[in-house]
């Protein structure tokens, strides 16, 4: 008995996995992951994942990489001390320094310890580090069959009570993941409202349909559903967003989904990048 009920302490343990750069953005998040990790009683595992930049291939290679994954561990244990002392040492903390290209090494670590989130800054300090890391962030949002969020770098946690989620309701039983959605309601005891932003039209049976069957999807949740005719899509999501004063905002990846458009689309990309609520991406 003993035996099985760590087991199953250890299946329904939650991890936070936490991807930095050490830049203020990703302290900002991982500032972010450990007041969530308060919230939901979750272990946090720090990731920082590094390669060797070719001005340091004249060097011996073993020199380059002690000396880098050394570093990487110093300013790990760092970040490590200050969440122990910003959580007043109430959750579980591993840190993990690692050689490899971003998003190869992200993967791994998730396939390995099967994060409840990921968590990413959306863009670095410099303009280096938002090209970089908002690339990566990119890369996962659209790659990353794990539950990603990635957090604003003025963005705070505070208690999730309203969670948007932005829908276009095309093949809802093939693409909404609502066992996820639901779970992630029921930790927070948050609302859900959905939001779908069209081109204005009287009547639309797709979507009619659609939405009843996301609605049984859903249930026993209770959900709010906001149609809102919107030509531009960013437009619509920050407007509802900021009125409606919604915690976190999940999209849904997947081709010509809104996500789709807000990644590709220069001036919607900014949304994500520079947006002041959290946005999470859940694949089904």
């Amino acid at each position: 008995m003993a035996k099985l009920l760590i087991t199953l302490k250890i299946k329904f343990m939650k991890t936070l996995l936490v991807a930095t750069d050490f830049s203020a953005a990703a302290l900002n998040a991982a500032y972010y992951a450990s007041d969530m990790a308060l919230a939901i009683n979750a272990d946090i595992v720090l990731l920082n994942t590094y390669d060797i930049p070719v001005s340091y291939m004249e060097l011996p290679v073993a020199a380059n990489f002690d000396s880098l994954q050394k570093d990487a561990e110093t300013e790990l244990e760092k970040l490590k001390t200050d969440l122990v002392n910003r959580t007043g040492n109430k959750i579980n903390i591993t840190t993990t320094a690692m050689q490899a290209v971003f998003f190869e090494g992200l993967k791994a670590v998730c396939e390995k310890v099967h994060p409840y989130a990921v968590i990413m800054g959306s863009q670095g300090t410099t303009a280096a580090d938002h090209l970089l890391f908002g690339s990566h962030t990119t890369t996962a949002m659209k790659n990353l069959n794990w539950p990603l969020i990635t957090v604003p770098k003025e963005g705070r946690f505070s208690a999730v009570k309203k969670i948007g989620l932005a829908c276009d309701f095309r093949k809802v039983i093939n693409t909404v993941p609502a066992s996820e959605i639901k779970l992630l309601l029921q930790d927070f005891d948050a609302h859900l409202h959905v939001l779908n932003i069209g081109k204005e039209e009287t009547f639309d049976p797709e979507i009619v349909f659609q939405s009843g069957l996301l609605e049984e999807m859903l249930l026993p949740v209770k959900v709010s559903y906001h149609f809102i005719n919107n030509k531009d899509t960013d437009a619509g999501i920050i407007d509802f967003v900021e009125k409606n004063n919604i915690d976190l905002l999940i999209a849904l990846p997947r081709r010509h989904s809104l996500l789709d458009q807000l990644i590709h689309k220069s001036h919607t990309r900014q949304f994500i990048m520079h947006s002041h609520v959290p946005v999470m991406v859940l694949h089904h």
